[in-house]
């Protein structure tokens, strides 16, 4: 009896079971796992992965499916607005971009002439100057590989006294427009109040986009470019120096998290802020937020605006951003913000709360290695997370701030560059860079893949790849005066190099307009002697990157520099400690003149130095490369005009690069025995060649130094006998 029981209880069960289901019911699927939050969304049953460990890829927010979003906009202009941003959302760049017109010349830029009475705010300005000083760009439209509009395209929020009407009807009409293939749009602001979706108010066709504030959701990949949100007073050029001045250890500052900005009440971009004040501690963690911005806030304010106002009026931003460990980079009414710049400058950490935002050049920046990718969802957990890191890993995302933020993001000609140079990579794959290069020091400007596609043929790898230099040198002689007799300073500084255990070959570069000397006038060596006639007979020739240069180190050397094998020796040998450096004898500095405003040249002797001299340094073959590729022609051709310079100009570029001075070995104050240092004229325009040069680097990349470098008992009161370079005391 029992048993028919249980039997018809089952069966009632089961035929419940089915009808439920028949009608409606079901049973959860995997999405519906985990806890439900008071929210209404799940919440994982994972906790929040380790600060080492990317976060998973999460569906990105489509405001278009909230109920506000419906509220502001018809079924009519939602269908506009999908079908103007979506379109040509499959491109790449082997469907939308013509790759023939750029195997005729190269990766070249040409930008529209900007046509009487558009307005063109400044930002955008500033990016077209940068093209047009770049080395990639042509003013003929017949030899470019990318088109970039003269048209502003930076702010399309049609509120803005910035946006250009009419954007449309003027794209279109460009004879070269081709439905934007091969070309490239910047923009910064898209979209209006009350949604801020990402529609640019006109088609863009086959056109790449560079885009700040871009979701992943639109972004095409291997195609646009996401580039940071930045003011109108980030400079053009040049830009500060980020604010990690020394390394403290441990790595903590007064504040582990910091935040201060603008609560918006309703509209898009306000859950998150909104939820700040629930981690708040006023302590270490001090998350600031304000309702008190726009005309009618105080229409709108709600029971906690006053609370938060007299918070936020308590704390100086500038003093919390440069004391705290980590700053959180919440999104505002878009995905990007200001705040991630600031972060970055400030060696705050950035822990970035934008969830479907696609990271500035993430393409090839890995964000791993330098920011915290949170998620909006998991606000209450960030607290844990970020102290839950250690100081060594603090250590080690602060120092890569630093880098990204001066090798691609602390001026607006940085941003743009490296935009070009994303697009260029794409276009030339086969010396496309590294993710070793783009991601350590110089960074992807720097390191110019056309030279090499081998890491170990750059300077600035060698100790990541536990390699060392090549142990030989090849010694550049600039040769400017004609041989007449066998007793000149060339001849004998020919001797002395040859007979260094380190050289592999002289070649003396002849920009003398005299016909080259016979064969025999040569001395005899036990090392190759090559004559090569200069290019043009100009003084840039001497940096070409000649294919007879057969050794990583350069030694090189003006005709009249008085220099012994065993100085040679010894720089050399210095010289493989500090590869990417410029190693050397003759000194100089540069200095502010306060009176003058400008920046001055002086060869006093001082205790401290920012350059070494070309006519006798040792530098990597590299230089010769990027001095002949990658400074513009505008300062060649200076250098070139005065016949003067271009020592200085290398000086400047190599600590560019580094961010670290030359180096000075042993002293010596007879090297050379021209008689142009004594020249005024000569000496006036070196100080002119300063403030040129510093203008295009954008500020002074110039380091000084007070290290000088000398051989193990240089100058003790020992015994001759114990001292390796023993002539060197004797000079």
């Amino acid at each position: 009896m029992q048993a028919k029981k249980r039997y018809l209880i089952s069966l009632l069960t089961g035929a419940f079971l089915v009808l439920l289901f028949y009608f409606g019911g079901g049973v959860p699927g995997p999405a519906a796992t985990g806890s439900r939050s008071r929210h209404g969304y799940s919440r994982p049953e994972q906790p929040w992965p380790h600060f080492s460990d990317p976060l998973q890829h999460l569906s990105p927010w489509d405001h278009s499916d909230t109920e506000e979003y419906n509220v502001h906009i018809s079924p009519r202009q939602k269908r506009d607005v999908n079908s103007s941003v979506y379109k040509g959302k499959r491109c790449r760049m082997q469907s939308c971009f013509d790759f023939s017109l750029c195997q005729r010349n190269g990766f070249k830029v040409y930008v529209y002439p900007q046509q009487k009475g558009e307005k063109i705010s400044e930002s955008y300005q500033n990016i077209l100057s940068t093209v047009e000083g770049s080395r990639f760009y042509t003013s003929d439209p017949g030899q470019a590989c990318l088109f970039v509009l003269s048209l502003d395209t930076l702010d399309r929020d049609q509120l803005s006294p910035q946006y250009v009407h009419n954007l449309k009807t003027k794209v279109q009409s460009l004879p070269l427009w081709n439905n934007g293939r091969n070309h490239l749009i910047f923009n910064l602001y898209s979209g209006t109040w009350p949604d801020y979706t990402e529609d640019l108010g006109f088609d863009i066709g086959q056109a790449m986009l560079a885009k700040a504030s871009i979701s992943t959701e639109n972004f095409r990949p291997n195609f646009d470019v996401s580039i940071p949100l930045f003011s109108k007073e980030h400079p053009r050029t040049g830009g500060d120096r980020g604010y990690l001045k020394y390394n403290t250890i441990p790595p903590f500052r007064k504040y582990m998290l910091v935040f201060k900005g603008k609560r918006y009440l309703t509209g898009i971009g306000s859950d998150a802020r909104n939820a700040l004040y629930h981690v708040h501690n006023a302590e270490d963690v001090v998350l600031l937020t304000t309702c008190k911005h726009g005309k009618d806030w105080q229409k709108h304010k709600d029971a906690r605006c006053d609370k938060d106002n007299a918070e936020y009026d308590k704390y100086d931003y500038r003093e919390m951003l440069h004391n705290s460990t980590f700053c959180l980079v919440p999104r505002g009414r878009r995905l990007g913000s200001f705040r991630f710049l600031e972060a970055l400058q400030a060696a705050c950490v950035p822990v970035m709360l934008s969830n479907g935002w696609e990271l500035p050049f993430s393409e090839v920046i890995d964000w791993n290695t330098a920011a915290v990718i949170g998620d909006e969802r998991l606000l209450l957990q960030i607290p844990s997370t970020v102290h839950s890191i250690h100081q060594d890993k603090i250590l080690a995302l602060r120092q890569q701030t630093q880098f990204l933020w001066e090798a691609y993001f602390s001026s607006v000609e940085k941003i743009v560059l490296t935009t070009l140079e994303i697009i260029q990579d794409r276009v030339l794959q086969q010396t496309s860079r590294s993710n070793l290069m783009w991601n350590s020091h110089p960074g992807g400007l720097f390191t110019l893949p056309q030279y090499s596609s081998y890491l170990g043929d750059f300077p600035f790898f060698y100790s990541k790849l536990g390699i060392k230099p090549n142990p030989k040198f090849t010694a550049v002689i600039h040769a400017v005066t004609p041989l007449v007799s066998q007793s000149q300073p060339i001849l004998k500084l020919l001797v002395s190099v040859a007979r260094s255990q380190y050289c592999a070959q002289i070649i003396v570069l002849w920009n003398c307009d005299k016909p080259l000397p016979a064969k025999h006038r040569w001395p005899a060596t036990s090392v190759p002697i090559i004559v090569i006639e200069g290019e043009n007979k100009v003084m840039s020739s001497r940096f070409q990157p000649y294919d007879s240069i057969i050794s990583d180190a350069v030694l090189s050397l003006d005709e009249d520099t008085v220099l012994s094998t065993t100085e040679v020796d010894f720089a050399f040998t210095v010289w493989q400690s500090f590869p990417e450096r410029i190693v050397g004898y003759p000194a100089r500095s540069h200095f502010w003149d306060n009176n003058k405003e400008r920046w001055g040249y002086t060869s006093k002797w001082t205790n401290d130095y920012s350059m070494v001299l070309t006519g006798a340094a040792i530098y990597h073959r590299y230089y010769h490369f990027l001095y002949t590729n990658f400074l513009p022609n505008s300062l060649k051709s200076m250098v070139d005009q005065l016949a003067n310079c271009e020592d200085i100009l290398m000086n400047f570029l190599v600590s560019a690069v580094t961010k670290l001075p030359p180096i000075k070995v042993t002293q010596k104050k007879h090297l050379s025995r021209s008689s142009r240092w004594a020249d005024p004229d000569h000496f006036a325009q070196r100080q002119t060649c300063m403030n040129k040069f510093a203008s295009w680097f954008g500020g002074m990349p110039l380091v000084h130094s007070q290290m000088r470098l000398d051989p193990v008992l240089f100058k003790d009161q020992v015994s001759i006998l114990r001292k390796k370079y023993r002539e060197i005391e004797r000079l």
